[in-house]
């Protein structure tokens, strides 16, 4: 296999890493890719005359018994060294895939939605931490006397990035909002199981490094997300989006440029300006001379237009509703409130 190298563009990186059937050298390879990106030895994210071919599933070794989800044998509770092992085996191949998914949304959708640098360098770092929780578990799992392969695993993850192959919004959705959210649930007690059956290193490693790391991840999913919204909605005069009060009005119309005042009429005069195109970036800004309507403005607004595109988005492509207890603490720190994915639960979902 060819390493990503300096005159590859990221696109190309990106595709020698999903081909690498090899989980330790395709951690290996993500991480020179990334390397090369950051330090600018890979200066362009892609060539519109690229012909790279993007694998619809990425090249994998055989190394574990594949089965179906529901088939999938009980993990324990981590109270024997053989329940550790499956509850740590099950999180390297998770971290496997979760390098495939990084480069994958690189490869996939980089160039066909003409994303911005920033959205490259995020999915970039992510590739990167994801690879580098990859190698660390696999060898920890190897501490604990077993290895990648040593029990059956199921590819649901792969499952749902095949259904989203040709929606980003989707992708980032499902992806990262629902799955890599349902990670951040399930971490603490994940920990916990391993500290109570006293691997306490696998419970600091999962601690200190894979869960801030996994909630940058979600709060990627949340971000692109809504850029993706934000570009698709209200980049022309006529794109429709709701008023946040019954006093907001829009006070400039013209391409490119929407403002709104929550303090229009007898609250008060200011100006916020909700978002700004300029080329494939959008942004949100605010200017307001009353400190009480910036965070009403933000978190109205996406609460009304973004976050009912998302429920819309995962009931189309996520089966059944989303399984409470939340992690809330951790979701809010990557953005994602429960107005996200509430209304998506078991207790509210119709």
């Amino acid at each position: 296999m060819q390493p990503p190298r300096k005159g590859d563009t990221l696109l190309q990186a990106a595709v020698k890493v999903l081909n690498t059937p090899d989980p330790w050298l395709k951690a290996k390879f993500g991480d020179a890719a990334a390397t090369l990106w950051m330090d600018g030895s890979i200066s362009v994210a892609y060539n519109e005359n690229d012909q790279v071919l993007v694998p619809d599933r990425p090249a994998r070794l055989p190394l574990a018994k594949l089965v179906a989800p529901q088939q999938m044998p009980k993990l324990g509770k981590g109270g024997s060294l053989r329940s550790r092992q499956a509850l740590l085996h099950s999180l390297v191949h998770i971290e496997n895939w979760a390098i495939d998914l990084s480069w994958d949304i690189i490869a996939r959708f980089g160039k066909e939605e003409a994303m911005p640098r920033e959205f490259f360098d995020d999915f970039v770092k992510v590739a990167r931490e994801e690879g580098r929780h990859f190698t660390m578990l696999a060898a920890r799992l190897e501490q604990l006397e077993a290895f990648y392969g040593s029990f059956p695993v199921h590819d649901g993850l792969w499952d749902s990035a095949a259904s989203t192959a040709n929606d980003l919004s989707a992708r980032l959705a499902i992806e990262h909002c629902v799955h890599e959210a349902r990670g951040l649930d399930v971490m603490p007690t994940t920990v916990s199981r391993f500290r109570n059956g006293g691997d306490n290193a696998t419970a600091e490693l999962l601690e200190s490094v894979v869960y801030p790391e996994e909630i940058s991840h979600c709060a990627a999913g949340v971000k692109w997300f809504t850029f993706i919204w934000l570009r698709a909605n209200l980049t022309s005069p006529s794109a429709p989006f709701t008023r946040i009060n019954s006093n907001t009005e829009r006070i400039i119309e013209e391409t490119n440029t929407y403002q709104d005042c929550r303090h229009s009429g007898n609250e008060g005069s200011c100006e916020e300006k909700i978002v700004t195109q300029s080329g494939a970036s959008v942004e949100l800004n605010y200017t307001c001379d009353r400190n009480d309507g910036l965070d009403f403005l933000k978190s109205s607004f996406i609460s009304q237009n973004v976050v009912p595109a998302f429920h819309a988005i995962v009931k189309k492509h996520f089966r059944g509703p989303l399984k409470p207890p939340f992690n809330e603490a951790a979701r809010a720190k990557a953005g994602f409130g429960p107005e996200w994915y509430l209304p998506l639960s078991t207790r509210f979902s119709k």
